[in-house]
């Protein structure tokens, strides 16, 4: 059983809490998410992240094929961190953790996601060519998208 990890880190000129408003909230994640996934929030997401929230989406993510996504807040400690885990979708595992952290002049965010592909050894044999790159792409638009809404950090350490 292979499990993969992606890692990101992206650092932002918000205070702790404008970060924490944002991400926290689940109809932000259609802004953040590119527009080709036909990324739909179709349940759960009016009210603000709780632990035991369940968030329905419909996501197109290859071939124009349409994918009923559903994930559980598992995890949330307000200005820090919460966790999402897919519940039924395309991963066979999916477990994202999102850490936020006051630093001088912003807030700097860290994704870690674990996951896991279904289909066994045709699953791991698609994984260099299409799925790694898919949220590779996927994580840089998320990155892009926040820089375009809340702009670049040049703090004293901007390198990230």
């Amino acid at each position: 059983m292979k499990i993969y990890t992606l890692h990101t880190l992206q650092k932002l000129p918000l205070s702790l809490k404008e970060a924490w408003d944002f991400l926290s909230d689940p109809r932000n994640l259609k802004t953040i998410t590119p527009d080709y996934m036909g990324f739909d929030i179709i349940g759960g997401a009016d009210r603000h992240m709780y632990p035991g929230q369940i968030l329905q989406y419909i996501v197109t993510p290859v071939a124009g094929i349409k994918t009923k996504w559903v994930t559980e807040i598992t995890h949330v400690k307000d200005m820090e961190y919460f966790v999402d885990e897919q519940r039924f979708g395309p991963y066979a595992l999916w477990h994202h953790k999102h850490f936020l952290k006051e630093i001088d002049g912003g807030v700097e965010m860290e994704d870690i996601v674990d996951y896991k592909l279904p289909l066994g050894f045709l699953g791991q044999a698609v994984h260099p060519f299409l799925v790694k790159p898919k949220l590779k792409e996927i994580f840089e638009y998320r990155q892009e998208k926040l820089i375009e809404l809340f702009g670049k950090y040049e703090g004293a350490d901007s390198n990230k």
